[in-house]
């Protein structure tokens, strides 16, 4: 998926796309590719890569032939394949069946079914908090997540509750017997302290990715569009001068906030025809946030709270230990395995730097920089040469990052050693099927390769203003490719340095690389 920097990007692609340029007529050197395949080969002579530089490498699981390679331990800008090698080592470091237990700890005195001292929620690094968690225990996602809705078209809403979690604890603590808390409530976050390049910066609390859900809804031209927000929580207020226009209009939508986020306003118009349209807007205080939530669900649960429920994070009312004190609610959540399907399927940005945070906590470290060391070890430990990678980030979005094609088919190959292979291989996107590879075929007569490869796209583009383009840093694919018979290959396909006249032309790039790797996966099932 697109890194956030598109969103400094996306005020210049009108001028981007009114302007249409094309690239120049100079072709790339003949036949260069021919290697692949006539129809491989005239996807990359393509105008658009006349001055980028592709890499492949594409292994035979059950031999080890390689059946393609070009510029194998070159370095390349991975874009969001970076996530699987953070996710990779989390997943190792924790176990797919590792759950995280998120405890409420009765800090105080009981006094029959009051509480004389603090309520206090001890942070744990879970990803949703049970705001995706489906009945089976599955953790939902849709084609385009939530979190790029500032930068992507069609981001849509899972339909669980956010809060979920949350009400879960608050049910337990009614359960334990206490109805009133004469104290305060607090949430301990010293689990871990983000690090300047991890962005976004993970906290420990995370409530529905710390973000605020903001849905409009057209209505008859000419009157204001509806609006629906979630989750609602005080002090959060938000306000829309939306309004509808003839159908066919414009749909431009721009969301403030206030400094401290609490106070959001939606401005613009939405077309009469147009799909309901999400934006999103940040959580700046997540501990007080998470507090406040928690108090409004202990009092739809029964439990009175005789502390204001907005305002800071009462951090004073920590311990330093909780020693001698009770638990009185817990949330488990499902399994890691189903996180990092989260994290790859939709290509989770947050969640993927929470893998660095959570791989130091393993560590004994409270810095989130910490995770970096644990990599390496994971790495090593599996054979892999950490030199082959550089990264500053679990998400693929830091200048810093680069990978070769060779590690990536490593780390890809290790996992079909393990139990978990069919698991870690089917929480790629499908092509053609799901996750950010659900609409790589819309738009194609054929679909060469459709529900038969598994893999993690990634994208870094920013804008050339001296040629009013888009440059395309990187675009990358890495995965498995269905050969027929029970056997697997592993690939890893990049191309760096190409240029688009505009949005469409770039997304063209995306599906020009989902098109390879659909038709690699005929070739190695012929």
């Amino acid at each position: 998926m697109i890194p956030r920097s598109w969103r400094t990007l996306a005020t210049a692609l009108t001028t981007a796309v009114a302007t249409a340029m094309t690239v120049g007529a100079a072709g790339p050197v003949p036949d260069q590719y021919d290697e692949f395949g006539p129809e491989i080969a005239a996807i990359m002579n393509k105008p658009a890569y006349q001055h980028a530089q592709w890499g492949l490498l594409e292994i035979d699981e059950a031999t080890g032939r390689v059946i393609h390679s070009r510029y194998a331990d070159q370095f390349f800008i991975p874009g969001s394949t970076a996530k699987l090698v953070s996710v990779s080592g989390a997943w190792h470091t924790l176990g797919g069946d590792h759950r995280f237990t998120t405890p409420v700890q009765a800090v105080g005195d009981r006094d029959g079914t009051a509480l004389n001292g603090s309520l206090v929620l001890i942070a744990q690094g879970d990803l949703t908090m049970g705001g995706r968690t489906k009945p089976d225990g599955s953790v939902d996602f849709t084609t385009i997540d939530h979190t790029y809705a500032d930068d992507v078209p069609g981001a849509t809403l899972t339909p669980e509750n956010p809060l979920a979690g949350l009400d879960e604890i608050a049910g337990q603590v009614r359960a334990s017997g206490l109805t009133e808390i004469r104290g305060d409530v607090a949430i301990d976050s010293r689990l871990f302290t983000t690090s300047p390049g991890l962005d976004p910066g993970p906290d420990p609390l995370i409530i529905n990715d710390n973000v605020i859900d903001l849905l409009t809804t057209p209505a008859a031209p000419g009157q204001p569009a509806q609006l629906s927000w979630r989750p609602q929580i005080a002090p959060y207020q938000v306000e829309s001068t939306v309004q509808t226009v003839a159908a066919g209009g414009t749909t431009d939508i721009a969301v403030t906030a206030s400094p401290d986020g609490t106070h959001i306003t939606l401005s613009g118009t939405i077309a009469a025809d147009a799909p309901p349209t999400l934006k999103i807007s940040q959580v700046k205080d997540p501990d007080a946030f998470g507090r406040t939530a928690l108090i409004e669900a202990l009092a739809r649960a029964g439990v009175t709270v005789t502390a204001p429920p907005t305002g800071p994070n009462p951090v004073g009312a920590l311990p330093a230990t909780y020693d001698g004190t009770q638990r009185v609610g817990a949330y488990v959540s499902p399994v890691f395995a189903e996180y990092g399907k989260l994290i790859l399927k939709v290509s989770h940005n947050l969640g993927a730097n929470l893998t660095i945070c959570l791989m130091a906590v393993t560590a004994g470290s409270h810095q989130c920089d910490g995770g970096f060391p644990v990599l390496n070890g994971f790495l090593r430990q599996a054979g892999i040469d950490p030199t082959q990678l550089q990264l500053l980030d679990g998400r693929g979005g830091n200048p810093v990052d680069r990978v070769t094609p060779r590690v990536e088919n490593e780390i890809l190959h290790y996992w079909q050693g393990t139990p978990e292979a069919d698991r870690f291989r089917e929480a790629q996107p499908i092509l053609g099927v799901d996750g950010s590879l659900a609409t790589a075929c819309e738009g194609c007569p054929t679909c060469p390769g459709k529900g038969k490869v598994w893999a993690k796209p990634g994208s870094v583009v920013g804008y050339d203003a001296v040629n009013q383009r888009l440059a395309v840093g990187g675009e990358t694919l890495g995965g498995y490719l269905d050969a027929g018979h029970g056997r697997l290959h592993t690939f890893y396909l990049a191309v760096n340095g190409a240029s688009t006249p505009d949005i469409i032309s770039f997304f063209d790039v995306i599906n020009d690389l989902s098109r390879i790797s659909g038709l690699l996966q005929e070739q190695a099932a012929a």
